[in-house]
């Protein structure tokens, strides 16, 4: 099996390496990852410069890095390697729930793939409040058992996976939908300019059984993705309502 590995922390960072060793208990590993940070790049692609793809060394793992999105780098080593079948995507530094989803770059590094129709699942993990790492190590065997049950499970096209910092267990959610209060805060840098900061307030309360709510009680939270956006019960309301004119 080939595996392809990839994030949007840049190629150095230690969720990525992880993921690479579990990896290669399942496989031929090959990482294709940012040269630089690329966080909140949701699917962007570069279209208007070229990119390069050069290779580099992680403990003893094939690497590539690549001036551009996580979603370009995919897209490349899927280019580059012939017949991947499967793509793995992070550990993320930081969760990727909720309306996170929308705007990670690691979780579109695996709907690239799902693109170009290979099996993808992208991993996340929290940083605590003073911003450190989590303990990469620990999460290394349920890493393991979310591609065990990934691969085990027919006709998954995409997963997006989260861990705490100290998982008791694996759920099935479904992605938590809660809206916010955009927050615009002001401030002034050192050279008296003024600058913004993006912030947000959820209105809601966290929902059961959403990839929050399974965070928050102290399990990993496993959510099939689709690329179809269409809502199909608000279509279905739609064409009985009001029906399409007739040709």
């Amino acid at each position: 099996m080939r595996i392809l590995v990839s994030n949007d922390d840049g190629v150095h960072s230690p969720g990525l390496h992880t993921l690479a060793r579990v990896a290669q208990r399942f496989g031929d590993v090959r990482v294709v990852a940012p040269d630089v940070e690329q966080s909140a790049m949701s699917h962007a692609i570069t279209v208007r410069r070229p990119l390069h793809y050069t290779q580099t060394r992680i403990e003893g793992i094939e690497a590539y890095r690549v001036d551009g999105t996580p979603a370009d780098c995919v897209a490349l080593g899927a280019h580059h390697w012939d017949k991947v079948d499967l793509v793995l995507t992070g550990i993320n530094l930081g969760l990727n729930i909720g309306h996170n989803i929308w705007h990670s770059g690691t979780v579109a590094a695996a709907k690239q793939a799902s693109f170009l129709g290979i099996p993808a699942v992208a991993f996340s993990a929290p940083v605590d409040e003073a911003g450190a790492e989590p303990d990469f190590s620990a999460l290394e065997p349920y890493v393991a058992e979310v591609i065990e049950t990934f691969l085990a499970t027919p006709r998954m096209p995409l997963l997006n996976a989260n861990f705490p910092l100290e998982p008791k267990g694996l759920r099935w959610t479904r992605m938590s939908v809660r809206h916010y209060e955009g927050l615009v805060i002001p401030g002034e840098d050192p050279m008296g300019r003024r600058h913004y900061w993006f912030a947000e307030r959820p209105r809601e309360r966290v929902e059961p059984d959403t990839d929050r709510w399974a965070i928050e009680q102290g399990y990993g939270s496993l959510t099939p993705l689709r690329l179809d956006l269409t809502d199909g019960d608000r279509l279905a309301q739609v064409l009985d309502e009001r029906p399409d004119p007739e040709a």
